[in-house]
């Protein structure tokens, strides 16, 4: 049957119910039953992916899409996604494909998604646009093939994967873009994610950085629901002392989408005291995202505050560091990992 695969991390409980151990929640399945992200079924005692080899999207992005500022900058990688996903964001700009429960997609293969990524000179593969962890099997083949071609690996996800998940990807992920939302508000999460603890997100980023994974922090201010400068504040000194001061930390801008569509765009003005107030607790990379043209959007040397690199939304239109990746004017190291590509695009292709 198209797109199964029997899954990589569940174990059998017995009276033919499986336990999921990709995500948090460590769905047990009864069989003939789906688990919560939808596209992962209990068959006969064992518990198969519904989506494998089943793309959803496709498109050549810009690295800063994702957003990962101080990987590889100026590249290009490869996105992919199916259905599904183990959250329930009310605010989701996804959510055609994220909350669909008909499987659907179109049959690209892991071997075709590294030929597709080499053929639109991508420098990378990223699995994104929904969870990657409830693609893992997909993700994680894929992942090892592109390892062998030389291309590197990024994940765009809400952080709550196992340990186990975090081991098995590790040694074939190179960095994640971990999203956090109204600033890890465990009762944010609950209502308007139906995401029961977060506890398993901070716990998943630090085995994210024991594995030697590059971490950037997104987080979404949501107008009302999600915006206390209080949790920000907190969360931006969990990051500092869990993660380092030099983790960059994306501020995002909330637009109405889906079932929030009633809910005005995060003021700009509110937006700003969240990037100062992180900046205040000692990380040294704050950035502000969904606002093109913003000061935010570049980086400045903590040392002297010189501008090194200058961007514009998904482009970046200077670069002034070294070619030791150094601050030209006082000679502070910037922490940029990877390569930087000169003239990286910073249009998208999509390919369906």
């Amino acid at each position: 049957m198209s797109g199964l695969k029997e899954a990589y991390l569940y174990e059998p409980i017995g009276d033919e119910r499986v336990r999921c151990n990709l995500c948090a929640r460590r769905c047990v399945i009864p069989e003939g039953k789906r688990g919560f992200c939808g596209v992962r079924k209990n068959i006969g005692g064992k518990l198969y992916s519904l989506v494998y080899g089943k793309a959803v999207a496709a498109a050549a992005d810009p690295i800063m899409k994702k957003p990962l500022y101080h990987f590889h900058p100026g590249s290009s990688v490869m996105s992919i996604a199916t259905i599904g996903c183990n959250f329930r964001c009310r605010y989701c700009d996804n959510w055609s494909i994220s909350q669909e429960r008909e499987v659907s997609g179109m049959k690209l293969p892991p071997a075709r998604v590294v030929q597709l990524a080499l053929e639109y000179g991508c420098q990378g593969i990223s699995y994104t646009y929904t969870e990657p962890t409830i693609f893992m099997e997909y993700a994680y083949d894929t992942a090892k093939l592109a390892k062998e071609k030389g291309l590197f690996n990024t994940f765009v996800t809400n952080g709550y994967m196992t340990p186990e998940a975090v081991d098995f990807i590790s040694p074939y992920l190179d960095a994640a873009t971990v999203d956090f939302k109204g600033s890890g508000n465990p009762e944010f999460y609950k209502t308007m994610a139906a995401v029961p603890d977060v506890e398993p997100i901070y716990e998943c980023l630090k085995a994210l950085k024991r594995r030697g994974v590059h971490i950037e922090i997104t987080n979404l201010i949501v107008t009302k629901y999600g915006d206390s400068i209080d949790d920000l504040k907190m969360l931006a000194e969990w990051v500092r002392d869990n993660l380092g001061p030099d983790t960059p930390f994306h501020i995002l801008r909330f637009h109405p989408d889906y079932m929030l569509t009633d809910v005005p765009a995060t003021p700009l003005n509110t937006l700003e005291k969240a990037c100062e107030v992180a900046k205040e607790t000692g990380l040294h990379y704050v950035y502000l995202g969904n606002v093109p043209g913003h000061r935010y959007e570049h980086t400045y040397c903590p040392n002297c505050g010189e501008r090194v690199i200058e961007r514009f939304g998904f482009y970046i239109t200077r670069w002034r560091l070294t070619e030791d990746k150094k601050c030209p004017n006082c000679g502070q190291e910037i922490p940029i990992k990877g390569k930087y590509y000169p003239g990286g695009s910073g249009y998208q292709m999509p390919i369906f």
